[in-house]
């Protein structure tokens, strides 16, 4: 030992006899040594030490030695304060800044996270190139195969309800599949698809028109894909699908938009509705027999695609009606809406899970 040493008093425990001891550590420069009479120990590198978490008893132990511990009953006297590692307090930070304000950090980090969650996919959007975003709409269009109808008159009437729509209904892709599903989908970029079943059910072109309306206001919010990143991550658009295209029509086909998404698709129907001369009043009406209680036990299993992926509520059907003021007219006449109705021809459609089923 050199000229100039410090001695403290300290229990210690050698992690080997079980026996707890009180001998002296005697510190000098860097290092230390046990000294308990006779006996000696060391010598230890202070750097070598490791605090323990021990109210009121500064206590420590050694790299490379399990068992072994120090502790310092009196206190750590002020000479070696600055040679032992800083001790880590009981409760680590919660413990120095109070149970209280930890509880609110925590609460606010929740609630960030929880903010980050809900609107990262609406910021992932915007820097989507619609090119990208029109590639997987092509593709899934594509995955419903020989489902598209099509005839002369049909193509026309839908032709008619696009135009009676405006410029917005003019860019999409508008298509009728023999789906027998009380539903329609909104695709990336742009495709719209409405099920045979949705025409089957609907009482009038007003309601298909309010329908289509509401998918519309989910194109131009992008919602789809704000969806698709919620379900399965940006993966989807730089992983070029990974050749599963039916699985994530399939994603599409049960998702639910949140209540943000349902309120922005609302207002949009309901402002191209008035812009169309179109009355709300069909598609409150068919909001009203969708979402009551009483349907039929056959045809509340057809309705469950369009329960599903979009959620009823009085509330909705509501504002519809409130939207309603002046005159309208027919959203199609009566040849364009038969025209409409019979696209898809008279022969039944196979069960629909078999499309996407690869």
């Amino acid at each position: 030992m050199s000229e100039r040493s410090d001695a403290a008093a300290v229990w210690h425990y050698d992690g080997a006899s079980g026996l707890r001891r009180e001998p002296l550590l005697v510190a000098d420069g860097s290092g230390f040594e046990l000294v308990e009479g006779d006996r000696r120990e060391g010598p230890y590198a202070f750097a070598d030490l490791i605090a323990q978490a021990a109210p009121g008893d500064p206590q420590f132990g050694l790299r490379g030695r399990p068992g072994w511990r120090i502790g310092f009953g009196e206190g750590v006297p002020a000479a070696l304060a600055d040679r032992l590692p800083g001790a880590r307090r009981y409760g680590g930070w919660i413990d120095r800044i109070g149970l209280w304000p930890a509880a609110g950090a925590f609460a606010l980090l929740s609630a960030l996270v929880l903010f980050l969650l809900a609107t990262t996919p609406a910021m992932l959007v915007r820097v989507i190139p619609r090119s990208a975003e029109a590639r997987i709409g092509d593709l899934m269009v594509g995955d419903f195969g020989g489902r598209i109808c099509s005839t002369d008159e049909g193509d026309a009437a839908v032709a008619a309800l696009k135009a009676r729509m405006g410029p917005p209904a003019m860019l999409a892709d508008v298509r009728v599949v023999d789906i027998p599903m009380v539903n329609a989908i909104t695709l990336p970029g742009g495709h719209v698809l409405i099920f045979r079943g949705l025409l089957d059910q609907a009482a009038s072109p007003d309601e298909v028109a309010g329908v289509l309306a509401h998918e519309l206001g989910h194109v131009e919010h992008r919602h789809v894909l704000q969806a698709l990143f919620r379900q399965l991550g940006l993966s989807v658009v730089l992983g070029g699908l990974d050749g599963n295209v039916g699985g994530y029509t399939n994603v599409l086909l049960s998702a639910s938009y949140s209540r943000s998404d349902e309120a922005q698709a609302d207002g949009y129907a309901i402002d191209a509705l008035d812009s169309a001369r179109i009355s709300p009043m069909g598609v409150a009406g068919f909001f009203d027999r969708l979402s009551k209680v009483e349907v039929k036990a056959k045809g509340a299993a057809a309705l469950m695609g369009y329960l599903a992926s979009h959620p009823m509520s009085s509330e909705r059907k509501a504002r519809f009606a409130a939207g309603a003021k002046g005159s309208y007219s027919p959203a199609l006449d009566a040849a364009q809406w038969e025209a409409l109705r019979e696209i898809c021809g008279g022969r039944p459609a196979e069960d629909w899970k078999d499309a996407f089923a690869l």
